[in-house]
């Protein structure tokens, strides 16, 4: 059998080796290229005649067994008239962690704070099955002709799209949830982008940090009493993470819930360098490569007491 060439780690970001305890599991799975999976529009089909479909192409499609709308599959997709039709979208497994965890729910009022390229927002209308008020809101007009493509392709009719800048959307309307999937230095995606392999710089975390910290108080504040935000980012660094939700926490009567997965993740972080961070914290998940062989990230669950 044809095996990729192993692929050099380099000085794989030496800052976390403290706070991953797998470090040989993790370095292995940045070492391997991300595989490819798609996840099954049920707005336009089922994972049943996807997989067959795909079959029918001569490709192998592998389901995943805690979530019968994945499926993994041994070469690109995006060409077929599957893609083209709204079958599927190509997602890693990871990145369908926040949806999951939000868990929005048909007939609700729903904002994407963050939305472009759109993989999140569709998975959101296929849980609310096209019913209910969705606001898709991204401020980058050179993002949103693909925000626009991918909820016109995959078949999402409750859709309003915003184009505020996120920290100061509006606050004439509130919302049963909201997910703030932020900007971030997206060490997370080592695997298809070698440029992070020694991690982010200084800097870039700095400033996206100060992003984030708006993001998230705002889209708190336009939540309902009694209603939940998901905040996930696609990096490791603390200061993106367990710092930007203790920032919210420091500012807000935010109640941080546990989360509940499927598949292994890491509790988030008490502290970190000189940084200490509330006890809760630990109900945040960190989620590596190597826990379900995708890319990484992080969750956070956040309640608006009634």
């Amino acid at each position: 059998m044809n095996r990729t060439p192993a692929r050099p780690v380099g000085n794989l970001m030496p800052r976390y080796r403290g706070i991953i305890s797998s470090w040989d599991a993790f370095a292995e799975a940045c070492d391997r290229p991300a595989p490819t999976v798609l996840r099954a529009n049920s707005l336009k089909t089922s994972p049943e005649r996807l997989r067959s479909r795909i079959q029918d192409l001569g490709v192998d499609a592998i389901p995943f067994a805690w979530d019968p709308l994945l499926v993994q599959v041994d070469q690109p997709l995006g060409r077929t008239i599957e893609h083209w039709l709204g079958h599927f979208y190509i997602q890693e497994a990871t990145q369908t962690a926040p949806v999951r965890v939000l868990d929005p729910q048909p007939g609700e009022r729903v904002l994407d704070l963050c939305a472009a390229p759109g993989g999140k927002t569709v998975q959101i209308a296929t849980s609310m099955r096209n019913r209910g008020a969705l606001v898709a809101n991204e401020p980058n007009g050179r993002r949103q002709p693909a925000l626009l493509a991918n909820i016109n392709r995959l078949g999402v009719l409750h859709a309003l799209v915003t184009s505020y800048r996120g920290e100061a959307f509006p606050m004439r309307e509130s919302f049963d949830r909201v997910l703030v999937d932020a900007p971030c230095s997206g060490e997370g995606t080592v695997r298809k982008d070698r440029s992070v392999i020694s991690g982010a710089r200084p800097t870039t975390i700095r400033r996206l940090s100060r992003i984030q910290e708006r993001l998230l108080v705002r889209g708190y504040d336009l939540l309902r009493p009694g209603g939940t935000l998901v905040y996930s980012t696609c990096t490791f660094a603390p200061e993106e993470n367990e710092a930007i939700v203790s920032y919210l926490v420091g500012q807000r009567e935010a109640e941080i819930l546990p989360i509940h997965l499927p598949f292994d993740t890491s509790p988030g972080l008490t502290g970190w360098q000189e940084a200490e961070y509330p006890k809760e914290m630990a109900r945040c998940a960190r989620i590596y490569p190597h826990h379900l062989d995708s890319g990484g990230g992080f969750v956070a669950h956040v309640r608006r007491p009634s």
